[in-house]
């Protein structure tokens, strides 16, 4: 791996998107601030897909070359946006990566009465999803026009049929992909028709090295490489034979940046929420940060909070559940349908347990990270009981300003728990009786306790910071360059 090409980063979403009036905004999502980290931490061009109206004239009058830009949260980009057709976007996005395999990958699926794979959903597939993937390879291709032994970084689920595209023109080229959401087991796959299929676990073992957060998800993929593929799977060196190529597969949990979150923590307008937090403030405070995302399990926290304020009613107007959602994916009927349900419930414990001056459930639906940073300094308990996810960013940030010794619920299934689990209160997420008696559990434990539990959550989430987790692919990606087997 030579250091002086750029690094290729490749990602749907890039560092920023334009706004109508010019303005720049920053990316969303768990997979912007990581890759920030990234893409400033060495020549870096990042290519993306052009979000809005106003990311294709940039993309345009720069000739669809990499350009500069100053992201707002600071850091200078190279990014290069792509346009796809808007029809071919559509379908790559809402029909194949969302909602399809982001619930094959959550274990969303009803599946008695959802999905029908049809023709409309095939379609969608070779004239959406690959569509998109090859306008975003062929500018891939061209960034590395003339580099020998070049890199390129793949990252996410949007992207599965990029790496065999790349592969096919260069095949020199070093492709590592890193997927953030989880991988589930064989049988979830089964959901695609086997061509498709096919074509997502051949697109993805063109890389040569294929990154997850945690070990679980690690042997998932192993496990649908043998049991989809009848590939041959060295589960103790996580290595999958593809013919004469080997395609390592590893964990590289995603931290956070915690010397920037503390930063926020200080920012001037965080004081101000904080104010605001204090003044309303009861005896306890429970906090939940979340996209309103299926796979966030909102609901049953929200019931588990009622069954625990039916069962210790001397809680009563002590304690407010605070919620800050970001409404995610309204565009999609599932999505919308599930808000609807979330306001509904949260109306429904408000009116069996509230009195006339108080509220048990504070629904704030917005995305306001200054907002939350300021709620994470004062809960009591920090509530993450997500169904499944990938890593679940909150469960870190959250214990690294918490002023209180604020106890951590943490559902099994997030990709955090495998390194928090031990200093959090560990729940299954579909058990609401379990979370409720957590609520409990939480806010009874004894301060020494709280103390211990907090000083081990920060220990961890302090112990690794984005260059960590960037140097640690890039050492795994200079040695299988190193190996001849690899090629």
């Amino acid at each position: 791996m030579s250091s002086n090409a750029p690094l290729v980063l490749v990602s749907n979403r890039g560092p920023v998107t334009y706004q109508e009036d010019g303005s720049v905004k920053r990316g969303t999502g768990g997979l912007v601030t990581a890759l920030t980290g990234l893409a400033s931490h060495r020549d870096a061009i990042w290519i993306a897909s052009a979000m809005t109206e106003a990311d294709t004239k940039v993309a345009r009058d720069n000739g669809g070359r990499p350009f500069e830009v100053e992201a707002p949260e600071g850091g200078t980009f190279r990014v290069r946006f792509v346009e796809s057709d808007p029809e071919a976007y559509d379908g790559f996005y809402n029909i194949i990566a969302n909602p399809m395999l982001w619930f094959i990958q959550h274990y969303l699926w009803d599946q008695s009465n959802a999905p029908d794979i049809r023709t409309h959903e095939v379609i969608a597939f070779d004239d959406g999803y690959q569509r998109v993937n090859a306008d975003l390879a062929s500018a891939v291709v061209e960034e590395i026009e003339g580099q020998s032994e070049p890199v390129v970084m793949v990252h996410d689920y949007h992207l599965y049929g990029l790496p065999a595209m790349v592969r096919e023109a260069r095949p020199d080229v070093f492709l590592h992909h890193f997927v953030h959401i989880p991988w589930t087991q064989p049988d979830a796959w089964r959901v695609l028709p086997t061509r498709i299929r096919n074509d997502i676990y051949e697109g993805v073992l063109a890389n040569d090295i294929v990154g997850f957060h945690t070990r679980s998800y690690q042997r998932n993929f192993l496990q649908c490489c043998r049991d989809l593929m009848d590939l041959e799977v060295d589960f103790k060196d996580g290595v999958v034979q593809c013919g004469d190529r080997e395609v390592w597969v590893r964990a590289y949990p995603l931290p956070i940046d915690y010397e920037a979150t503390r930063g926020v923590a200080r920012r001037p307008r965080v004081r101000e929420f904080e104010e605001r937090v204090l003044r309303r403030r009861r005896e306890y405070s429970i906090l939940r940060v979340d996209r309103a995302d299926l796979s966030k399990n909102v609901l049953r926290g929200f019931t588990a909070f009622d069954i625990f304020l039916e069962q210790h009613p001397e809680y009563a107007e002590r304690i407010t559940f605070t919620a800050q959602l970001m409404p995610s994916r309204t565009d999609v009927p599932e999505y919308a349908e599930y808000l609807e349900k979330i306001e509904a419930l949260v109306a429904v414990v408000n009116h069996r347990h509230g009195t006339p001056d108080w509220m048990p459930i504070d629904l704030k639906l917005r995305d306001d990270l200054d907002e939350a940073v300021a709620s994470y300094k004062h809960y009591d308990v920090m509530m993450v009981n997500a169904m499944f996810d990938g890593m679940n960013l909150v469960a870190k940030e959250g214990p690294l300003v918490n002023e209180r010794n604020g106890v951590s619920i943490l559902s099994e299934n997030t990709g955090a728990h495998e390194e928090l689990g031990e200093f959090a209160l560990s729940v299954n997420p579909f058990d609401v009786q379990e979370l409720a008696d957590a609520i409990y559990d939480a806010l009874t434990m004894s301060p020494e306790s709280r103390a211990r539990r907090a000083r081990g959550l920060e220990e961890i989430v302090t112990s690794r910071d984005p260059g960590d987790w960037i140097d640690e692919q890039i050492a795994d990606i200079r040695a299988k360059a190193g190996t001849p087997a690899g090629h």
